[in-house]
């Protein structure tokens, strides 16, 4: 079937209009869903009023539901989780209050996340903004220089969640969770290559002397982030969010800790990341 898109901006994105998510979804509908999240890597449906059992058959068009891998056990309804600065099921949400450098969920496993389904339930009036980068634009840019001392790389990723949730810290904890993965990873859906790098949890350059590696990611964190990369999005109450998790990138500006934000949130669930090979290289 045909969607009515509307870009959300150069980079990435497109608002998807005249869906109602608390109706069934068609599987010919969820297979143009699919078809455009990989075009655009970011899905907005506004003026949503979703329950959770809508959200979690939404999420069905896209993948299995992935439950979050923190604070097993502790939550209410175990596949949820709320980005809240409020006690939301008994529980206070995850990562509650200021600004978060930019991050790809979970890629601090062997299994990243495929994406993941953001509904708005309360928002700040000003802040909170969720900003995503286009790690395939960002491949795609990529000086010749720069590429070609990245392109075989690996790196290693670390979340140090109880030192430093939000950024990225001198030296991590020992025993915090880490993974490696390639620096440029071929997409599961297209075979596109994407820049497989972020700010908040790409500790160091495998097989690299530790200066060095901290000066090339340095370079590969600003053309990422630089504007044309990226698309600010501002949330309204009844928002409805999914993003590519491989596709993007994402960070949080800072807000006012005494205004509430709540985002119910649900992950889909992805694979082990694999290395892009250029034709040339193969």
């Amino acid at each position: 079937m045909s969607l009515e898109l509307m870009r959300l901006g150069d980079a990435l994105g497109a608002e998807v209009r005249g869906i109602d998510l608390r109706a069934p979804i068609s599987a010919e509908t969820a297979a143009a869903l699919r078809a455009a999240w990989h075009q655009f890597h970011v899905l907005l449906f506004r003026d949503q009023t979703i329950e959770i059992e809508d959200q979690r058959r939404f999420v069905e068009c896209f993948g299995e539901l992935q439950p979050p891998r923190s604070r097993p056990g502790e939550r209410a309804n175990p596949d949820i989780m709320y980005v809240a600065n409020v006690v939301v099921d008994g529980t206070l949400g995850d990562l509650p209050e200021g600004d978060m450098q930019f991050h790809t969920d979970q890629c601090y496993y062997d299994v990243v996340a495929g994406g993941a389904v953001l509904y708005a339930l309360d928002v700040p009036r000003r802040g909170g903004n969720t900003l995503f980068g286009s790690t395939g634009r960002a491949f795609r840019t990529l000086p010749e220089a720069l590429r070609a001392r990245i392109e075989d790389r690996d790196v290693e990723f670390v979340y140090d969640y109880r030192q430093n949730a939000y950024h990225r810290p001198t030296a991590p904890l020992t025993n915090a969770p880490r993974a490696i993965h390639p620096a440029v990873i071929a997409h599961p859906a297209t075979g596109q290559p994407h820049l497989f790098i972020n700010r908040l949890m790409s500790d160091s350059i495998v097989g690299m002397p530790r200066a060095e590696s901290e000066a090339l990611l340095q370079q590969l964190f600003d053309h990422l982030e630089r504007p044309e990369m990226i698309y600010e999005h501002v949330w309204q109450p009844g928002d409805v969010i999914v993003w590519d998790n491989l596709g993007t990138v994402h960070a949080r500006t800072d807000f006012d800790p005494a205004e509430r934000r709540v985002l119910r949130r649900m992950a889909i669930r992805g694979s082990r990341p694999m290395a892009y090979r250029s034709r040339a290289a193969a």
